[in-house]
């Protein structure tokens, strides 16, 4: 064996080429070297080992079995290398970008779509901060919000991520005993469901000229996912907001029941700060306006 500890680091990459390709002239094209270049290197390699790593023959190079030993061994030791590298090098830290958004939005419409915004493999991580206050943005309280409303707030851009249109829906066993396209004065005489805010029932009722009246049989819950959890399990009528909630309907856990529907006067925006100019933060603003622009339309 040659004196030196070491061996000669460029015959080493000259070695493996000519073993995986089983040929000096395909090792020289990968590492855009002469044919020569790769003959000469490996010889060197040989020289340090004591020992032939090849058989020449007709249409190439054949590893002899100290050959293909040595080969194993190397590429385990530069496969060591290369994860000490990964251990040490710092690390690139992956963008987090955190959308305030409020929890029926959540629950509705954005979680089972965080992968597709994550995209895959991970380009980001997406941090949800699901809450009813509207996050002050300049403060950086968050970086961008999905706003529910009529798109006008100081301080912020904000851009129509989808409308709404109304219409009433029930579980099946109600809406079979209402019967096909229920009256509107009828259905405004049964449980009415509905968040904090009535005027989506008063401005539908109106619609079909039907005066609301409130009866202590309407039930008001916080968060209008809940609104569609009690209609799903009977306790009354609740207006569909499309296409936020359309999954209900389209898997038969709600049914419409009346045809009439209006639009609703608030819709879903996305705000950003005024003065947001970060790259990572536009890109995620663009992907969720190109995953609404169907709805939109």
């Amino acid at each position: 064996m040659h004196s030196s500890s070491l061996p000669p680091l460029d015959g080493l990459t000259a070695v493996i080429a000519a073993h995986r390709t089983g040929s000096f002239t395909a090792a020289a094209e990968s590492l855009e070297l002469t044919h020569g270049a790769v003959s000469r290197r490996v010889q060197s390699v040989e020289r340090w080992l004591g020992t032939p790593l090849f058989e020449r023959h007709g249409r190439g190079v054949r590893a002899t079995p100290a050959g293909q030993r040595f080969v194993a061994q190397v590429e385990e030791a530069l496969g060591a290398i290369r994860e000490s590298a990964d251990r040490w090098r710092p690390r690139r830290e992956m963008p987090t970008i955190r959308i305030s958004v409020v929890p029926s939005f959540a629950r509705l419409w954005l979680l089972p779509r965080l992968p597709a915004l994550q995209e895959s493999p991970a380009q980001r991580r997406i941090e949800l901060a699901i809450e009813h206050r509207v996050a002050d943005l300049a403060a950086g309280q968050s970086d961008l919000s999905v706003r529910y409303g009529k798109g006008q707030w100081r301080g912020v851009r904000a851009q129509l991520l989808f409308a709404e249109q109304l219409y009433p829906v029930a579980s099946p066993d109600l809406a079979a005993s209402l019967g096909a396209h229920a009256k509107p004065a009828r259905l405004a005489e049964h449980a009415l469901l509905h968040d904090s805010d009535t005027s989506q029932w008063r401005d539908w009722l109106a619609a079909q000229d039907v005066r609301f009246r409130a009866k202590s049989a309407d039930r008001r819950f916080e968060d209008y996912d809940l609104v569609l959890t009690a209609a799903q399990a009977g306790l009354g009528i609740a207006l569909l907001r499309s296409p936020l909630a359309d999954d209900a309907v389209a898997s038969g856990r709600l049914v419409r029941v009346a045809k009439p529907a209006i639009r609703n006067v608030a819709g879903h925006y996305l705000a950003m700060a005024a003065a947001e100019d970060r790259e990572s933060v536009r890109r995620v603003a663009d992907k969720l306006l190109a995953m609404t622009a169907a709805l939109r339309r």
